[in-house]
């Protein structure tokens, strides 16, 4: 196990088997996400980029009641009250929402409990969401007074599609599993005990799998949620010619002929 040293214990990092770990620990406030917190993000979503063992990452919260409840609400009067605060907060957000799109891996949510607010948010930065049926999903800002940004409308509207996201923005109110899994909001609904075995099982079969294909894969999808005119195509190409020179194509052929897994190094 390798670990990344932080200068918080609100968050955990570690690698392991071809799996990193980043763990919101703020369980005894639902994980709710405090300025520390986020200032980690970045030097932990670097790590695992630049650590060629690491294939896929997956987040969870710490404690069994939350994966993130939201933004904490308490550092509000002294880190979000004035515009100079404000922007201060909002800077270092923004800094972990680059950390996240600089990710070139597969991310997994594990999901437990709450989902909220901005915990919603961070699970929808994930490639792949694995939820135990007694999570429960929402975006209070409505009940709150809080501006709600054009990014994060967007991205919840681009998954679920108008209509649901009007009523979970509208309504402010906590939605279950099931109707998370109908509105296409997780991949999949598994029982609390599963759940870890679950995702792990994902992340293996993930991890098994060839990283310069799912590199090439991941960006044609992000390339699909832009406009037209600002994809950028001739990269696109390059990453999937990429896949074909590469000793990967080669292993993986190989493989196939001989009937045994492949062994990818990502080269």
């Amino acid at each position: 196990m390798n670990t990344i040293e932080l200068e918080t214990e609100k968050m955990l990092a570690w690698s392991e088997d071809g799996i990193g770990w980043m763990v919101f620990n703020n369980p005894e406030r639902l994980n709710a996400m405090g300025v520390e917190m986020n200032a980690a993000i970045p030097t932990i979503l670097h790590t695992f980029r630049d650590d060629p063992d690491v294939r896929v990452v997956v987040m969870k919260g710490a404690g069994e009641r939350a994966f993130v409840s939201g933004a904490d609400i308490s550092e509000f009067e002294s880190r979000r009250s004035d515009p100079e605060t404000i922007k201060q907060y909002d800077e270092i957000g923004a800094a972990a929402g680059r950390a996240y799109g600089e990710l070139d891996k597969p991310l997994i949510a594990m999901i437990r409990g709450y989902c909220m607010g901005g915990g919603l948010l961070t699970a929808l930065r994930a490639d792949l969401r694995i939820a135990s049926d007694n999570s429960q999903f929402g975006v209070p800002a409505a009940r709150l007074g809080l501006g709600y940004g054009y990014g994060g409308v967007k991205t919840l509207t681009d998954l679920v599609g108008r209509a649901a996201a009007q009523e979970i923005l509208i309504t402010g109110k906590r939605f279950p599993a099931a109707d998370a899994m109908r509105w296409g909001l997780v991949n999949r609904v598994t029982t609390v005990e599963n759940l870890e075995a679950a995702v792990l099982e994902l992340a293996a079969t993930i991890a098994a799998n060839a990283p310069l294909t799912i590199r090439a894969i991941r960006y044609a999808i992000d390339q699909l949620a832009k406009d037209p005119n600002s994809r950028n195509l001739p990269h696109l190409e390059t990453l999937v010619n990429a896949c074909f020179n590469s000793q990967d194509y080669k292993e993986g052929r190989t493989a196939f002929m001989q009937k045994r897994p492949p062994n990818f190094t990502g080269r």
